[in-house]
């Protein structure tokens, strides 16, 4: 593990994380671009061009940074760190054709440019590769955290879709969704690191209730972007939520404090779907004027609270230290 890289002035804790663990993230971006490969030349085509784009790599550098701090096995580590990003990359492929997106990290989706049966496709294949990671490491423990997440993801997509358009959906159903969608990956990405290290039980299941809270808070933060970020800052298509119906927390909260005028547009442009040209900024109006925003960043900051308790169940340390400042630079980051 390096420990020697300097910390930049203005250094996210992301950028931290990413400097302590950079000879193992070097490890694991190798494992993933020999495991991409294939004699069928559009898959690492496509693959490269998603995973080329960039992406912050959270989920793979928190499995690092678990098994790290309860000094684990790092080359087990890079593989499922490894394992992790493929399912993660195979979701966004997935979800990008569900939700007929046009842009992911500051580009063409891959959807738009390869088309959609290559994006499913090339999808289930990273989800194989993903197993086969999974089965190489030869723990049972393992192969189970990660499977269940990766049918808990797909769970969650389906959910989302029965909650689209239903101005009946309630708080506690958005989190249900969310919990499946998106933090069961950071739950699992979290807790098969201390597993490795042979921790107890009660240690790993704490930093999977970690990555539970932060993946909803990371969640709640993103849909919040959604509303308020710049196309170029969030790199992808702003309004796409609003545009597909998604009864995400910005939305719900604007309901809770909406008078009949303004839940009449809702009903029209999220239940009925009939969205006019300047309909998202009437949305963006209506939810930064009804506190919902406010409302949205307390939550996420009462899920950040639920991880720093469970956080502080792991060994004190830089690590530690570092991945409790991630909980904040998760809420609060600009894309």
């Amino acid at each position: 593990m390096t420990q020697t890289a300097a910390k930049k002035p203005d250094a996210s804790p992301l950028d931290e994380l990413s400097a302590l663990l950079d000879s193992d993230m070097r490890a694991v971006n190798a494992m993933i671009l020999a495991r991409m490969d294939s004699p069928v030349k559009l898959i690492p085509q496509l693959a490269s061009y998603l995973i080329a784009a960039g992406g912050k790599r959270v989920r793979p550098l928190l499995t690092l940074a678990t098994t790290a701090m309860y000094e684990g096995e790092m080359t087990r580590a890079h593989r499922l760190a490894a394992s992790v990003e493929f399912i993660h990359t195979a979701t966004l492929l997935h979800d990008d054709v569900v939700d007929e997106s046009e842009q992911r990290r500051g580009q063409d989706a891959a959807n738009l440019v390869f088309g959609n049966q290559a994006s499913v496709l090339v999808g289930d294949f990273l989800f194989s590769r993903a197993f086969q990671l999974m089965t190489e490491d030869g723990s049972l423990d393992v192969l189970r955290i990660l499977s269940d997440a990766s049918a808990i993801i797909a769970q969650g997509e389906v959910m989302q879709l029965t909650t689209a358009n239903n101005l009946g959906t309630t708080m506690d159903d958005y989190i249900e969704v969310i919990k499946a969608k998106t933090a069961a990956l950071f739950a699992a990405a979290c807790e098969v690191g201390p597993v490795i290290a042979g921790v107890s039980e009660k240690d790993a299941r704490a930093m999977a209730a970690y990555g539970m809270n932060i993946g909803i808070a990371f969640q709640i933060a993103d849909d919040a972007l959604d509303y308020i970020a710049a196309r170029e800052d969030l790199g992808k298509t702003i309004g796409d939520d609003f545009r597909e119906g998604k009864m995400t927390a910005p939305v719900l909260f604007a309901l809770q404090n909406a008078n009949d005028e303004e839940r009449a547009f809702w009903t029209r442009t999220m239940s009925n779907r009939e969205i006019n040209n300047d309909d998202f900024d009437r949305a963006r109006t209506l939810i930064a004027k009804s506190g919902a925003l406010d409302q949205c960043f307390d939550l996420a900051y009462s899920y950040r609270d639920k991880a720093i308790e469970m956080l502080h169940q792991a060994p004190a340390g830089k690590m530690r230290d570092i991945l409790e400042a991630l909980t904040d630079y998760m809420i609060n980051r600009k894309s």
